[in-house]
């Protein structure tokens, strides 16, 4: 058995050049393909062996019932859980009597290939059987962002040295077996609820399954179709058909309510091949008919049939060509984390693409980790790079939020507030969290959608969504604020028992971040409302409602800690006791499996950048002398038991000084999943770390901000990396950025002048002129009584350049 687990570094795409069956679920999640509508993990073509298999419709789901020990008022009923759908990337393979399964036989090479700038996963494998017959397999697989129903797999099979006689079984399978999930809670309950058959057929190459879900109701259709190429046999006309297909191949086809069968057959000599094309058409509904959503995978199905194989491939070609003109970001002096960032682009752009009117989650499209849920990470990581890569995929994802207006709006009212109150984790717009601590408590949720808005419309200046859509999530997400918070008797505006993104400290009194956010919030309401007064109308805003939203902000508290000189995560968050890390092994990391909640919520000890990310997002509000202290501080406290943390401690590292430090954050940022940090990569990948290598390497090393609507560059170069290139989509212009330690330059690829701030200095690029700056020398904020900012024993990230 050939067993390379590492991957080849290279920079536009990811190679594993073996086979390691005890990683292959990773590898299944690392070479999945979607296009945010559709997603296909990376299985092998003939099913077996396998981690976990999955293909996944964004938005189909099963309801399971929340039973409690304890119930309680406002606890969730149901949850909800992503479900693997009808298996089309089955194509089984049969060398004479020998099944093809890599675990019998000998297999003399793998290897697989994801391109980043094709968007196809290529596999080559040379095999003998057990029977000593040796053939070459070469397949390609597809999920396309052009004609988001439609995936495809162009799949050949070559005798190499034997006449063989080979037998290729194409199928479509319902109701897979799935392993056993973990004990680890942050894994997918895998929930196995067979769908209930409806309808089944399958005629000559083409095959039709409808199933629905038994308690959600959401029906789900798959339909296949083929193209054949086949030498014809001496003296036969190649082409007289038979069976409907070419002269040499016999076809049979059968269907069961849970598999649709197409079966070749056909016997090649040495250096012959046949060549199976399989295109593949998903569609899915809550309330469209049977015959509907039958016709609709038809419809895909001869759309792609049109396209053909070759087709699909120049259109995915197309459309990755132009979302690299404007998203790619290059670097000199480290090739790993070149791979890295380009690995995470293209995925991020495979979560969101064609998700349209459904959430991202966290995994993405690439496994059921997180029961397929989208948290807040979409709106804070997530979306930060897709509105500067692909901003119609962030206002999708935007349009989705102001779809589950309704049930945030009777959530809120449930809880006895106004405005509304957005699920913490949720599929189709329910709060699917039973833990209420950390999950309804966190209510800052509401502030990072508004923000994710903000930032969508500087960036874009999409005026036609502020006001159909924008204006609306602000405003109710303001009013929740203004319901949620409380004057005191010194006239501040106080928000009081809520959890922040540090989730090892929650229920507790003004969180630094949740305030600030609000505050933001609250500000950006009540400008939209100024900007839109007919629409403010129509969504019942008045004058009384802007002044107040505009007095909250003004009294909002925010905490901070004159004896030390920092801002306390929370009110009196720097009182509570210290947490014991010298007596804390390796062992009991992550802390949330091995100490009770009870204990970390009420001492220092921080999950994941809390007061760091407000520095980040709401940098504004702190002096650079706080920032750096604060850092410092926090540093000490912080054991990144979240893959959200990284890359925004990477981000205040850089703005603080600190660059190999940040160097040292971005790298375990971009190999999350590369190299799988978490050991939980075979559930799917983190978007959120994802996009945390873009936001390390942007926000972090090129030191972009927007300030008032205008975007600021501050950028630092550690003395790994030569040189920093970015591309950003900014109001429909192409601006990339060139970054040298010595030299910073900006182009403007079209459209008009677009003023931007270099080191808080104004300047005016053009197309017909780039603009070349001095790259700032590196900041120093620290005191002179304060080294290098220090972590939790064992918990520094490895250093990329040890040697420092």
């Amino acid at each position: 058995m050939i067993s390379h687990p590492a991957y080849a570094v290279e920079p536009w795409s990811l190679r594993e050049t073996g086979l390691d069956l005890d990683v292959l679920a990773q590898s299944e999640s690392l070479f999945a393909l979607s296009n945010g509508h559709l997603g296909w993990r990376g299985n092998l073509d003939e099913g077996e062996p396998h981690g976990l298999p999955g293909s996944y419709l964004n938005g189909v789901y099963e309801s399971r019932p929340m039973p409690y020990a304890e119930a309680g008022y406002g606890y969730p009923e149901a949850g909800q859980t992503v479900i693997d759908v009808t298996n089309g990337k089955l194509i089984r393979l049969l060398v004479d009597d020998h099944p093809f399964d890599i675990r019998y036989g000998q297999l003399l090479s793998h290897e697989r290939v994801l391109d980043f700038r094709t968007g196809l996963l290529t596999r080559e494998v040379r095999w003998v059987s057990p029977g000593g017959r040796a053939v070459r397999v070469h397949s390609r697989r597809l999920v396309s962002l052009v004609q988001r129903a439609v995936a495809a797999i162009c799949y050949e099979v070559e005798a190499l040295d034997h006449q063989v006689r080979v037998v290729l079984q194409s199928e479509l399978v319902a109701n897979e077996a799935l392993p056993p999930s973990g004990s680890d809670p942050r894994e997918a309950a895998w929930l196995w609820a067979p769908l209930v058959s409806e309808q089944h057929a399958c005629a000559g190459t083409n095959g039709l399954l409808l199933h629905h879900t038994a308690v959600s109701g959401l029906r789900v259709g798959a339909g296949m179709t083929h193209d054949i190429h086949a030498p014809a046999p001496v003296g036969l006309d190649p082409m007289n058909p038979v069976s409907g297909g070419p002269a040499s191949v016999r076809i049979v086809a059968e269907s069961t309510p849970d598999l649709a069968r197409v079966t070749l057959t056909a016997t090649l000599q040495p250096g012959q091949r046949l060549r199976l094309v399989k295109f593949v058409a998903y569609g899915w509904s809550s309330v469209r008919s049977q015959p509907a959503v039958a016709d609709q995978v038809a419809a895909a199905l001869t759309a792609a049939g049109q396209s053909g194989w070759d087709g699909l491939v120049a259109e995915q070609r197309a459309y990755l060509d132009e979302f690299w003109s404007r998203a790619d970001v290059a670097l000199d002096g480290d090739a790993e984390v070149q791979q890295a960032v380009r690995f995470a682009l293209f995925h991020l752009l495979q979560a969101g693409a064609r998700a349209e009117g459904r959430a991202i989650p966290a995994k993405g499209l690439t496994g059921p980790g997180y029961d397929g849920h989208a948290f807040w990470d979409t709106e804070t990581y997530v979306l930060q790079v897709l509105t500067y890569t692909a901003p119609q995929a962030a206002r999708d994802a935007l349009a989705w939020r102001h779809s589950i207006l309704p049930q945030a709006r009777e959530r809120a009212a449930q809880l006895g507030l106004a405005g509304a109150v957005f699920p913490w984790r949720t599929i189709a717009g329910h709060e699917c969290s039973g833990y209420w601590p950390a999950g309804t408590a966190a209510f800052h949720l509401g502030a990072d959608i508004a923000d994710a808005v903000v930032r969508y419309l500087h960036a874009t200046g999409d005026v036609a969504f502020e006001r159909d859509i924008g204006l609306e999530l602000l405003a109710q997400t303001a009013r929740l604020w203004c319901s949620l918070g409380h004057y005191d008797a010194r006239g501040g505006f106080r928000i009081d028992g809520v959890t922040g993104p540090d989730e090892y400290s929650a229920v507790a009194d003004n969180n630094v971040y949740t305030n600030l956010m609000a505050r933001h919030n609250l500000v950006c309401a009540a400008d939209a409302a100024k900007r839109h007064p007919d629409r403010a109308r129509l969504l019942g805003i008045d004058a009384g409602e802007v002044t107040a939203w505009r007095a909250a902000a003004r009294s909002m508290v925010i905490c901070y800690d004159h004896d030390l000189g920092v801002h306390p995560q929370a009110e009196g968050f720097t009182s509570h006791a210290s947490w014991d890390f010298a007596a804390t092994t390796d062992e009991q990391y992550p802390l949330l499996l091995h100490v009770p909640y009870f204990d970390l919520y009420r001492k220092q000890v921080v999950k994941q950048a809390d007061l760091v990310l407000a520095m980040h997002l709401r940098g504004e509000a702190f002096t650079p002398a706080q920032k750096a202290r604060n850092f410092a501080y926090y540093e000490a406290i912080t054991v990144r038991d979240s893959s959200l943390s990284a890359c925004t401690q990477a981000v205040l590292a850089a703005e603080t000084g600190h660059l190999e430090l940040a160097y040292d954050y971005l790298t375990e940022a971009a190999l999350m999943d590369l190299h799988d940090l978490e050991y939980n990569t075979r559930d799917g990948l983190h978007a959120a770390s994802l996009a945390g290598t873009w936001i390390a390497l942007v926000p972090g090393l090129a030191g972009l901000r927007e300030r008032d609507g205008t975007l600021a560059f501050t950028p630092h170069l550690p003395a790994g990396i030569t040189r920093l290139t970015v591309a950003l989509c900014v109001r429909d212009r192409r601006l990339s950025v060139e970054i040298t330690p010595h030299t910073t330059t900006y182009r403007l690829h079209d459209g008009d002048p677009l003023r931007l701030l270099h080191d808080g200095t104004p300047l005016t690029v053009t197309c017909a002129t780039p603009v070349t700056r001095p790259t700032p020398a590196t900041p120093d904020h620290h005191e002179p009584t304060r080294g290098a900012p220090t972590q939790p024993r064992g918990r520094a990230p490895a250093r990329r350049r040890p040697d420092l």
